[in-house]
């Protein structure tokens, strides 16, 4: 079994940036079951392990001013962006239940949208063994990066849903230069309800991962680990 939090709309990067690194320390302590949270981020832009900065079009100075930060975080892969109508995953799991280590792990996260978007859109998306995430022809739908702490991980997805494609022309999305980027909203030419496409999204990742979500509310979680911050200091 595993939690399924939706932090909601808006969330600042750094916010579930910490609250993930909390929850690794949580999950890895086994304190806690494997945990995914769902949220839309404002919008930011974050360079990865391999990141190189000039991927980024424009300046810090001048992003930040537009209201659009940049985050140097410990994921794999370079440049990404996140913002409203893109729906982003972060997976705490103990990735050893799911498989045989880090492969079958991004393979199932793969998994997910290939599937999904075939279940419920009748869209072909396919893996590309030279670039990471999920893809339609040439374009980019979903982005994927994963940190793994013994065998914990954290990071995830980003899910271009109802995401404004024109953010992306901020920087050279994962350093890629032939390629180009799409959306759920773009495919099937509407907006999407959000609500439902996370709905169809729990019940692949339950099937692709063969285990139960069940939805845990945010002040729960928050609650959960206080008590184990608390838990700690006094021990």
């Amino acid at each position: 079994m595993a939690k399924i939090v939706d932090l909601g709309q808006g969330v600042p990067y750094k916010e579930t940036f910490t609250l993930q690194k909390e929850l690794v320390a949580l999950r890895g302590a086994e304190k806690t079951e494997d945990i995914l949270l769902l949220l839309e981020h404002k919008k930011v832009i974050t360079i990865g392990n391999s990141g190189k900065t000039q991927n980024v079009l424009f300046s810090e100075e001048w992003l930040k001013k537009m209201g659009i930060d940049v985050e140097k975080i410990n994921r794999g892969g370079d440049v990404t962006y996140h913002g409203p109508g893109q729906i982003v995953g972060y997976f705490i799991f103990n990735i050893y239940d799911y498989g045989s280590g880090v492969k079958d792990f991004f393979y199932k996260l793969e998994e997910i949208f290939i599937r999904l978007l075939k279940n419920y859109y009748n869209i072909d998306a396919v893996r590309d063994s030279r670039y990471p995430g999920v893809w339609v022809g040439n374009n980019k739908i979903t982005a994927l990066g994963c940190a793994i702490k013994r065998g914990i991980s954290m990071h995830g997805f980003g899910f271009n849903v109802n995401t404004d494609l024109k953010d992306f022309e901020l920087i050279n999305p994962c350093g890629i230069l032939d390629r180009g980027v799409t959306s759920l909203e773009e495919l099937v030419g509407g907006k999407l309800d959000l609500e439902l496409v996370k709905d169809q999204l729990k019940k692949t990742i339950g099937e692709v991962f063969e285990t139960t979500l069940i939805w845990e509310e945010k002040d729960i979680l928050l609650k959960e680990i206080d008590k184990w911050k608390t838990e700690n200091l006094n021990g």
